[in-house]
């Protein structure tokens, strides 16, 4: 199966992997065009792509796939749809569950079966275009359109997107404070505000905390917090040994997202409301 694309006049230059972001259907995503290019499914030209090929305009971009791979089953999961339009929505993940990747079982394969099909010329498959960590709860943005989830990747990749998270804390802490230690030798940022705390018998302090990261580092809230002395409840990766929480799952939400609509231009500010497990640690959420 061979698909086409034009790529229309422009005065910039640009690596494919960076514009070939949601230009067909079979790849909408980073990683999807990643494998693509290292499958060698694509060509410029005619000439098979890498991830050095540099768009400049007017060339023609074709996708082939080979007619063996087996088409993807249908996931049946019910998903809480917080917003929805023709270019984009807003979900709400569960914990226990991946966003993406070699598991049937992923929020990505059951977003076609809960949201409805765009009608804008470039509507694709529907597509993650940020993670939560398999344990994490929260809000959780979602492309329709090709050019939809190129965009959104943009706003992601210009810090754009304001997100906003709470988590449950172990141990005593300053009412507010800002965590910059590196992570995996990169520059990282976290903000937290202080929101209430509770004597706990077991744990000592446990804390309600907002959590705005600036940097979306892999687990970097989960590994700010545990360099402060202030593990995530539930966090048996990067907890106290001795305060490791078990079968309660991991206490983190992804609270809110806010951002410009790329095509309506509408302020879009979206809060997936804290799970009841969080309110039962504080009575005065109640």
């Amino acid at each position: 199966m061979t698909t086409t694309h034009i790529v229309p006049k422009t005065n910039t230059s640009q690596r494919l992997q960076e514009y070939g972001v949601g230009i067909f259907e079979a790849i909408p995503t980073k990683s999807a065009l990643k494998k693509a290019l290292k499958k060698n499914y694509l060509t410029v030209n005619g000439v098979i792509a890498t991830t050095a090929t540099f768009i400049n305009g007017g060339e023609r971009i074709c996708l082939t796939i080979p007619k063996d791979i087996p088409p993807t089953k249908a996931l049946n999961l019910q998903l809480n749809v917080l917003f929805e339009d023709d270019y984009l929505a807003l979900i709400h993940k569960p914990a226990g569950i991946l966003v993406s990747g070699n598991s049937f079982k992923t929020i990505a394969n059951a977003l076609p079966q809960n949201l409805k099909k765009s009608t804008q010329p470039d509507a694709t498959q529907p597509q993650p275009v940020h993670r939560l960590d398999y344990a994490t709860t929260g809000i959780l943005l979602v492309g329709k359109t090709a050019a939809s989830i190129r965009m959104l990747n943009q706003l992601f990749e210009g810090k754009e997107i304001v997100k906003n998270y709470y988590a449950v804390t172990i141990g005593a802490m300053d009412k507010k404070g800002k965590i910059t230690s590196k992570i995996d030798g990169k520059a990282s940022y976290s903000a937290y505000t202080l929101t209430t705390s509770v004597p706990s018998e077991r744990f000592g302090i446990l804390n309600l905390v907002e959590l705005k990261p600036k940097t979306g580092r892999r687990h970097q809230l989960r590994k700010h917090l545990a360099s402060i002395g202030n593990p995530i409840l539930g966090d048996a990766t990067y907890g106290l040994d001795n305060l490791i929480l078990k079968g309660k799952g991991l206490y983190l939400h992804a609270h809110s997202l806010r951002f410009t609509h790329p095509f309506t231009q509408e302020e879009i500010c979206q809060k997936d409301r804290l799970p009841q497990r969080f309110k039962k640690l504080f009575p005065s959420l109640n």
